[in-house]
Formats: C-alpha cells, structure tokens, sequence
C-alpha cells in the first residue's frame, strides 16, 4: 500500500517552487488497479516519478508499506517499486527473454549473473503476461503492444508489492489497448499487487479501473471509484467541455451533437438506437413529435419512411434510410 499524507509535488528551482499538485490524502490499495486521469500537461508524469522516487516531493508524506519513502536505499526501492515509462524501447541484439531478465538486476548485484531461482522467476513473468511465443524473438522485430507486454513483463520479474505505469497504453491501437488493460487488471488480481498508472484512455480506465484520480488543473485530485465518481457529479464536472456531455447511465463520455430539425420517430431496439445516433449526427433530433411531416418507424427488418403520415419509402439499411431522409429535409427548407 502507499499513503499519500498532505502531498505537495513540483518543481524547485533556485528562484521559486512551481506546485503542480497539493494536499494530496489518499490510499493506492494493493490487488487494485488504480487510474490516474487529466488533461495534457496537468502533471500525471511528475505525480509517478514522485512516487517512484525519481524526483523529489516539495512537502508531505509518501509512506511504502508503513515507511518513508526517502528512507528506502535504491537497492531496497528497486525491491518495492517497478516502473514501466511511455518512452519506446529502441533495442537491438537482445532477445524478449534477455530483456526481460534484466528486471532481475536489484537481486543479481553488479554482475548480472542469474541463477536457476531468477530464471524461474523470469519464465512465471513471462507465461503470466502470455508471451511465450516471443521469448526468442529480437526485441527490435516487436509490435509496440508486444513490447509493452515485455516491458510489463521486466516490471514482473522484480518481484515488487508495487508496480507503477507511465501511459502505458500511448501508442497502441485500440484492441491493443484494450488487451493492455484487461492485462494488468488481471495480474492486479492474481498477483495481489498495486498497479497505478497514468493514461489518456479515458473510456477504457473508466471501464476497466477498480479506482480513478482526476488531475485538474487547479492543483485538486478527486478519487473513488468510476461508479462513485460518476454518481457525485465529479465526472460530469472534471470533463465538461463544449461538446462533450457525460451520460451517467452508461457511465461514459459522449459527443453532445446540437440539432436543427425534429422529426417523428417509432421503435424499440438496436436498430432504433443506430438510427437515433445517425440521426444526431446528422443534427436531427428523433423523438415522438407528432407535428413534423416527417417520421420513421423503425421495424425488425425495414425503415419505414412516412410524408404527412402517408408512406413514402421503406430501406433495409441506414445509410439509404438517411440519403433519403436528407433529400427530403432539404427540398422542404428549399421550397
């Protein structure tokens, strides 16, 4: 566990102090996968090297497993704390497994030797991320979500409580991302560690996060869980842009569209909701407005399309249910 006890962190310089975050209380529990969520350049990166060690706080506590962090030799934090950074690994002449091996260094001491017992410790890493199959591979012929997985995989092999992620999704493609996550919020799980990190990829870590902290940048951090954050309103408040709404019900973020035109519309289902979204897109509200000469009513395999409550046309699909809607929205503005 980690304790964050009236936490300031920044930058000092010979001239002033430049705060990013203040009066930061809170837990990161162990068996949980925690998100760290804001803006670009609220400060997520010096939050984690703050926490990792890499540079120091300005004022507080930051307590691993009930001591200081500063109190904690390199050899000992190396034992407590793994990082994994965005930065991409550029490494030729060096095999996934050999790569991976070197995250067994703070127990190897300076030579790097490694005996039967980190070896093992190395092939559990491995099988636990599911790379197997890439053991051998050159480093340099990876994908950038297979070298993830190494990097993810070294972290493992240091055998620490805690485990810190630094956009550890920057540069996947989508899947890739997805997997990266269901990814570590197994082995939060199976291996009882605390894993936090520091993403952009809002809908996944809203998805997929045990626990969420919203960086703003008026210093605050807000933290719960997704669900709680979403019920208090601190979702909808941290995220508010022009355009961007967040719909509790989902628990997500959407595209506010501003509509121009009503029209009528009937139906249940997936198919009724696809229209409705094309439909938003497009700047048409549908909804049950019995005064427009328009309508749709949405059945289990056609679009019925009404003028003044006379049928005009019936389509399967749609994308030719709105080619015609369109043409008939725009010869009646025109006449």
């Amino acid at each position: 566990m980690i304790v964050l006890k009236d936490l300031s962190i920044g930058y000092k310089s010979k001239r002033n102090t430049h705060v990013v975050a203040s009066g930061i209380n809170a837990r990161i529990r162990g068996g949980e996968l925690t998100c760290l969520l804001g803006t670009n350049g609220v400060g997520k990166s010096t939050f984690l090297r703050t926490l990792a060690g890499f540079q120091p706080k300005i004022n507080g506590k930051i307590y691993v497993d009930n001591r200081e962090l500063e109190q904690y030799t390199e050899r000992e934090l190396a034992q407590k704390i793994s990082v994994v950074l965005t930065d991409r690994i550029d490494i030729h002449n060096l095999s996934t497994q050999e790569l991976i091996s070197m995250g067994r260094s703070p127990y190897t001491g300076f030579w790097g030797t490694l005996n039967e017992e980190d070896h093992d410790v190395v092939q559990q890493a491995i099988q636990l991320v599911g790379i197997e199959n890439l053991a051998q591979h050159m480093v340099h012929t990876l994908s950038d979500g297979e070298r993830q997985k190494a990097m993810i995989a070294k972290a493992l092999v240091q055998q620490t409580p805690i485990v810190l992620l630094d956009e550890p999704t920057a540069f996947l493609d989508f899947p890739s991302k997805v997997e990266i996550m269901q990814l570590l919020h197994r082995l939060s799980r199976e291996t009882g560690k605390t894993i936090f990190l520091s993403t952009h990829d809002l809908e996944i870590a809203l998805q997929m996060a045990d626990k969420v902290w919203l960086m703003s940048p008026t210093n605050d951090i807000v933290a719960g869980t997704p669900e709680d954050l979403a019920l208090d309103g601190a979702l909808d408040n941290f995220f508010s842009r022009q355009g961007i709404i967040f719909d509790q019900q989902s628990g997500l973020f959407r595209v506010k569209h501003s509509t121009h035109r009503k029209i009528h519309l009937e139906g249940k289902g997936l198919r009724l909701m696809m229209l409705h979204k094309a439909l938003l897109r497009n700047g048409i509200d549908g909804s049950e407005n019995p005064s427009s000469s328009i309508s749709i009513h949405v059945a289990d395999d056609k679009f019925n399309l009404y003028l003044n409550n006379q049928p005009h046309a019936s389509f399967h699909n749609i994308e030719e249910t709105m080619v015609e809607l369109l043409d008939l929205i725009g010869k009646q503005n025109f006449s």
